[in-house]
């Protein structure tokens, strides 16, 4: 299977190589820019300390800004299923999108067609397994929102790309909205640690355990419930929680 790129080298990498067993992993973000030529300058400028291996363009092009084999500086602080900083495991694709900050937009269809092509490439290349195909929010839910809720998750799975629940979803809609008692999200905490999402930032940022549930509740309704990202735990939220875990 070849990809058609476009080199446009990034000087934001560790210079030490890794392995091909080492990839493990792959990340999407969106660029968070309010163009997209400001997106490329700031990935491939020195003093930017940021880059990503590719960057899916507007018009679906894909530059390769960092060789695969080499580190890219794309999830900073992360952690996922007690693996910390997964720039050492990852590969990162940026999107261009202006994000949450900028009027955040639909991806394109031709980015989610070029999304397909480069992503079932590397998948086949590195044998990357589907729980380990994350978003940015996922690792690092107390900083990011990249991808962000209108990431196409549900039609990449749907593509033999990633994860997502099994269930029936005009059942889920029934639960929508329905409380949960302390048992209940004590067993919705449990099964986003079964997941891989971790708590352990919680210290750092002085947060109590309400508003850190919140942050992380947050991250999971924007992979797996985007429809309603709102931080509550609901019956719809444990649901599909329980199915993934």
């Amino acid at each position: 299977m070849s990809l058609k790129t476009i080199l446009n080298y990034s000087p934001n990498f560790s210079t030490k190589k890794r392995s091909f067993k080492q990839i493990k992993f792959i990340i999407f973000h969106y660029t968070g820019m309010k163009s997209e030529s400001s997106a490329i300058k700031r990935l491939t400028n020195t003093k930017s300390e940021v880059s990503s291996h590719y960057l899916i363009k507007k018009n679906g092009e894909i530059n390769c800004l960092v060789p695969d084999l080499y580190i890219a500086w794309h999830a900073g602080i992360s952690s996922w299923k007690g693996i910390k900083s997964l720039n050492k495991y990852s590969i990162g694709i940026e999107i261009t999108n202006p994000g949450h900050i900028h009027n955040y937009k639909k991806f394109s269809k031709k980015q989610i067609n070029s999304i397909l092509k480069l992503t079932k490439f590397l998948i086949k290349k590195y044998k990357i397994q589907p729980q380990n195909i994350l978003g940015h929010s996922d690792i690092a839910p107390y900083r990011k929102k990249d991808p962000g809720e209108k990431f196409p998750w549900k039609y990449l799975y749907q593509n033999k790309i990633g994860i997502w629940h099994s269930l029936n979803q005009n059942k889920l809609l029934k639960l929508r909205g329905l409380k949960t008692n302390k048992i209940e999200k004590k067993k919705f905490i449990k099964n986003l640690f079964k997941i891989g999402y971790n708590f352990n930032f919680k210290k750092n940022l002085k947060l109590d355990k309400d508003k850190n549930l919140k942050i992380i509740s947050k991250a999971f309704q924007r992979r797996f419930r985007p429809d309603v990202v709102n931080g509550i735990i609901d019956k719809e939220c444990l649901v599909i929680s329980q199915n993934l875990a």
